[in-house]
């Protein structure tokens, strides 16, 4: 197992190295849309660089066979969840000359979105496993499987309010993942 451990002086160091090079992301994924069709995934980097920071200060060190499918497992479900809302904007972003995963897709967009959900729940899996989660956690992830098909299997992308709907969805899909770590973590 790779654990990349620090002394208390040097994991103030990275936790705060950590929390600085973070400005960088937040700062350049507003100008994303300009250059890249793919500033999901700067989003996703982005949003998700918590796992790394958060278990940096939590057990003062990085557990890379933990925290790196966890790292994964968020960008991917964030590459689903905003290319759905991307989809709500696709005609005025079309008009404006922005790039995002939406346009990119197009009519494959489903094809994408389910392999990214694929990732993310085997990332989630690979994360609990390593880090020794319970069994609830497990049954958590069927039923975040669930959730996550169902928004990608009947969400209509050229229907504004009903990509709203789904992108607001995920905070169930976000409420089952959560309580099935703190069950597989405390209640096993």
């Amino acid at each position: 197992m790779v654990l990349i451990s620090f002394k208390k002086r040097d994991f103030f160091i990275i936790c705060q190295f950590l929390g600085a090079s973070s400005l960088l992301l937040v700062g350049t994924y507003p100008l994303l849309k300009r250059w890249t069709y793919w500033p999901q995934a700067f989003l996703g980097l982005t949003f998700n660089w918590g796992a790394l920071l958060g278990w940096a200060a939590v057990k003062g060190s990085i557990d890379v066979p933990v925290v790196g499918p966890l790292y994964l497992a968020g960008i991917c479900w964030t590459l689903v969840y905003d290319t759905i809302y991307a989809h709500q904007d696709k005609c005025d972003d079309l008009k404006v000359g922005v790039k995002s995963t939406a346009l990119y897709f197009g009519e494959k967009t489903k094809i994408w979105l389910s392999g990214f959900g694929t990732i993310t729940l085997c990332s989630l899996l690979l994360a609990g496993y390593n880090s020794e989660l319970g069994w609830p956690f497990y049954a958590s992830l069927v039923g975040a499987a669930t959730q996550l098909c169902w928004q990608i299997a009947t969400v209509d992308l050229q229907n504004r309010a009903d990509c709203n709907s789904k992108f607001v969805s995920n905070k169930w899909f976000g409420a089952i993942v959560f309580s099935g770590i703190a069950a597989g973590k405390f209640l096993t």
